[in-house]
């Protein structure tokens, strides 16, 4: 995920933490990592939205002034798509934890888990 430069000082603090995108289809997958400067931003959750529940305060939450002043910012291509994605900051050295509950971490516990039973037997 990119950001502006303007948003990224209160991401990386934790002041901003989630975004409204405009795409055509999801360009980023839950508990997927992409890079911001030096750490990175991890997906908690994506929700599509419609255009009427982007809200001023979901805009402010967002790091905007209002929802013309975010609606500036995303509408830049040809999506028709409204996404509300939720995120964290992680910082550079950082290690990031499964959320309890999350199906990533379910998931990947498991397939460790028959991975080092296989691993034992053979």
């Amino acid at each position: 995920m990119v950001f502006t430069k303007r948003l990224r000082e209160r991401i990386r603090r934790g002041r901003i933490r989630c975004s409204i995108r405009i795409w055509t289809r999801p360009h980023v997958k839950v508990g997927g990592r992409y890079r911001m400067d030096d750490g990175h931003v991890v997906v908690d959750s994506i929700v599509p939205i419609t255009l009427a529940d982007v809200t001023d305060d979901l805009a402010r939450e967002s790091g905007f002034e209002s929802v013309d002043d975010l609606l500036g910012m995303a509408k830049h291509g040809s999506g028709d798509k409204v996404y509300l994605i939720r995120f964290h900051y992680l910082p550079p050295g950082a290690w990031d934890t499964p959320r309890a509950g999350h199906r990533r971490g379910v998931g990947s516990l498991r397939r460790t888990a028959s991975r080092r039973t296989t691993l034992r037997r053979g």
